[in-house]
This record gives C-alpha cells, structure tokens and sequence, in this order.
C-alpha cells in the first residue's frame, strides 16, 4: 500500500514543534496556573509529573505510534485496527470540530486585547466591567440578539489565519505555520518571564505556586485535576497527534519524540505559572494584599480580567507588555487551532479522497459561520457551558475507550516491537502498566464522580435546558456523528491526481 502521496513532514523539527505547538495552548498559560495554586502549590507539580509520566507520555507514545503504523488520521487509523472501530475516530473529529469553533473565539479576544494594550490600555480601570459589558456587550439570559462586530471582525481575521494553514497541507501550510509562531512564542514568554520576575513582590507570588502543602496529596481532587490537566494539556485523546504523527517517514524516532514534545509542554507550562504568578505576586505587593486573595480565578476571568488589571499597574511600558502577553496567548491559541482543524479536514480528505482546497474551504467556511453564535450578547455563557461539557466528557469519554480497545482487545505487543525498532528508548513493563491498568483506571473514576457532581449540582448554576441544549448534547452527538460517519462507504481515490 502507497502512502506517498500524502504530505509528509519536511523534517523532524518541523514534526516536533507542529505536535508541541499544538499541545501548548491556552490551556497552559489560564489553566495550569490556577489548577496549580488552588491544589496545593508544589504538591500538585509533583502529582502532574507522575500524570505526564503514567499517562501523557504512555498515551502520546501510543497514538504517535497508531498514526506512524497506519499513515492515517484518526478515523481510518483506528479502522485500519479494527474496522468496527472507524466510529471512534470520527467522535474525536466532531470533539475537535466542535472545541475550534469557540478556541478561535478566545483567540479573537486576545487579538482585541492585543490591539487595546497600544491604545492606551483601553480597558480602563474596571478591567471586569469592560470586559463583560464593553467588550463582549453581554446580556443576560440566552438571546442571540446584540451582534457584535468587534468580536466577529478579530474571529473572521482567525479563521483567515487556520485556512491559510490548513490549505497548504502540512509541509507547506502547517510546518510553515509553527516555524513562524513556535520560535515567536518562546521569544515573547521569555521576555514576559525576565520581566514578571523582576517586579517587586514576584518572590511571594513565587512561593505562593510552588509552595508545597502535602496534606493535599491524600486528597482525590488533586490527582483528579492533575490527570485532566495533563489529558487537556498534552492533546491526547482528540486525534491530533495520530493525524500529526501519520504524515512522519516510517523510519521516525517515536518514543524520543513523545518525550521531547511532553516536556516542552510541560516547561511551557511552568514558564507561563512563573509568569503569571510573579505578576500576581507583584499586585499583592502594590495593594497590600495577601497573594491568595488577588489570585482567586482561573480561566478567562484570569487573562482578560486580572491581567490588564496586572498591565495597568506595571511601573512603565505598560501598553509593550500587554501587546507581547496577547501575542502569546493569540500565537499558542492559533498552533493548537491548526491542529484541531487539521484533523477534521485530513479525516475527510483521507476517507472522501476530496480535494484538500476545497475541502478545507467548505470546513473552515461553516465553522466560522457557526462560531458567530459567540459574538452575541451570550456567546460567554454558550462558550462556558460547551467547554466544560467538550473537555469533561467527550475527551475522557474518548480517551478512556481507544485505551481499553487498543491496550485489551487490540494488543500493545504488535505495538511495543514497531516502537522499539525504531526508537533509541526502549519501552517496556511500565508502559504496558500504564495503559492497560493505571490510565482507564483513573479516567473512570474521573468521569464517575464528574458525573456524579453534575447531577447534583448544575454546572455553574445555568437553566437545566441550556445545560440539556448545550451541554450534554455534545458527547451525545458525537456518538451519533461517529456511528453516522463509520456507515458511508469510502470513496476511491481518482487514479489521474
């Protein structure tokens, strides 16, 4: 079987700074920060290490290796296993059409802030007020009413920004993509690192991350959160790195490669705590309040409401700095969207045998026209709800059942050889223990008690049917695009092309 005539990467280093460009996200810099103080400092970054190492890394290593040993994306990989399997595949393609409809929302806000920073700190004095009522002009309630042009014109310039990417396959779009925003990120977090470091009070911040309170280690919620964190952080689970990994030459290095693209993930994400948590510590310093206090929020809340409250209060350069985070957060956002539409589209060019132009047209077209629904009056609250319920469910849904098809049904071993015969680090006992046992073990016992707490208590206090309509209705379609799509029959490829 020829698989020449798909792209291929052009070199190794483009393959590695595509798969830790789309592992570094915003995920990294509003994520881990917050997941890392409010779970006990120190303590946490040694149960995400464990994480990465009993589960980011074994599960990269195995889907590196997937997409390596079928040349295909997601869907038609997990069928060339098994053909019952194809409906998997095409679940994790939904769950990455559906998270880059609203990640490219987020990205368009930081391009916006971006351009606030040099006029003047736009935002003013009450960083809260702007953001929800100036900027994103919410409303209360679910009405699509109140369009706003100043969310939509950053979002289509995004989208503009992903199908230029896309369209060029992955030599020539997406490597070109990462060899231009991954050497930029890391310019511009050293520069926000050098400077969050050297202002008065960062050492408390400082201390207040790393700090270690090891009570916390006998509590589940730590070993939860540090599991969820390495799964959102390290792209696993969503087809990604077996799309990424399928366009590699067949003689690629895979276990030193999923090594590599981890702990660069995981620098990133001390580099930007660091950040984040000097600055915090230098706001608690000017206002006279203790660190835990101005340290409250994770999320959005934290880049677009306690950041340019940060930038407003540096001694000079105010608007440089807050022009250099934005950028950082805009360039991380965009490589992971890269990743996310790719394989959407790769999945399509691969089982349709479509044109990659105008298949990556069509996609990008009616993603954009969706993600519209978030420059309206309650595009904060829709994205809110779909996040949660995307990165809950359907990514630990998904996860959880390629690890007990491919580690218990199809077996590691015919694996483990492909593997090992062409990486210089061998795998062995702990990798088989990790996927076969410790990983779905955890992943289980997480959606169980995530389960259990939704029923309880509704997410965030929204109406039952929004969370009903938005919500739970995700995981629920994916099943159903999955199983629909694993039903068409595969077109064959025109001889001519």
């Amino acid at each position: 079987m020829s698989h020449h005539h798909r792209g291929q990467w052009g070199t190794r280093a483009g393959f590695i700074l595509a798969a830790i460009g789309s592992a570094v996200g915003l995920g990294n810099i509003w994520r881990f920060p917050y997941m890392v103080a409010s779970n006990g400092g120190g303590a946490f970054m040694i149960v995400f290490l464990i994480a990465m190492l009993t589960a980011g890394i074994p599960i990269m290593i195995l889907e590196f290796s997937i997409g390596h040993k079928t040349h295909k994306s997601a869907p038609g990989a997990l069928k060339a296993l098994n053909p019952s399997w194809e409906w998997l595949g095409w679940l994790q393609v939904f769950t990455c059409f559906a998270i880059v409809i609203y990640y490219s929302v987020i990205i368009a806000w930081s391009l916006s802030y971006g351009l606030f920073s040099i006029q003047g700190l736009k935002w003013g004095t009450d960083t809260a007020g702007f953001f929800t009522n100036e900027y994103l002009k919410l409303q209360s309630g679910f009405s699509l009413g109140n369009f706003n042009i100043g969310v939509a014109i950053p979002l289509i310039i995004v989208w503009v920004i992903i199908l230029i990417s896309v369209i060029g396959g992955v030599k020539d779009g997406i490597e070109k993509a990462n060899k231009i925003f991954m050497p930029l990120l890391a310019v511009l977090v050293v520069i926000i690192l050098i400077r969050g470091i050297t202002l008065p009070g960062a050492l408390s911040g400082l201390d207040y991350m790393f700090k270690p309170d090891f009570s916390k280690l006998t509590n589940p919620k730590i070993w939860i959160d540090a599991y969820g964190q390495v799964f959102y952080s390290m792209s696993v689970a969503f087809g990604i790195m077996i799309t990424y990994s399928s366009y590699l030459p067949d003689d690629s290095d895979i276990a030193n490669n999923a090594f590599m693209t981890g702990f660069a993930d995981t620098s990133f994400s001390l580099f930007a705590g660091i950040t984040v948590f000097s600055i915090i510590g230098y706001m608690a310093h000017s206002q006279g309040k203790a660190v835990a206090d101005v340290a409250g929020s994770g999320g959005i809340g934290l880049a677009f409401i306690v950041f340019p409250e940060a930038i407003n209060s540096l001694p000079g350069l105010n608007g440089i700095f807050g022009l250099v985070f934005f950028l950082v957060l805009s360039f991380a956002g965009l490589t992971s969207a890269i990743s996310l539409a790719e394989v959407v589209i790769s999945s399509f060019i691969d089982k349709f045998h479509f044109n990659r132009k105008k298949v990556s047209i069509i996609i990008i077209v009616i993603q954009g026209a969706i993600s519209m629904i978030y420059a309206t009056g309650s595009g904060l609250s829709i994205l809110d709800i779909v996040d949660a319920f995307v990165n809950n469910y359907n990514i630990v849904v998904s996860g959880l059942i390629e690890i007990i098809l491919v580690a218990w049904v199809y077996k590691l071993g015919s694996f483990k050889e492909t593997i090992n015969a062409v990486s210089e680090f061998k795998i062995g006992v702990w990798w088989d223990f990790c996927l076969k046992f410790l990983t779905p073990i955890f992943l289980a016992v997480m959606l169980s008690l995530k389960l259990i707490n939704d029923f309880k208590t509704p997410y965030s206090g929204y109406p039952t049917w929004a969370l009903i309509a938005l919500g739970w209705s995700m995981p629920v379609i994916a099943f159903i695009v999955g199983i629909l799509f694993a039903k068409f029959k595969d077109r064959q490829p025109k001889i001519n092309n």
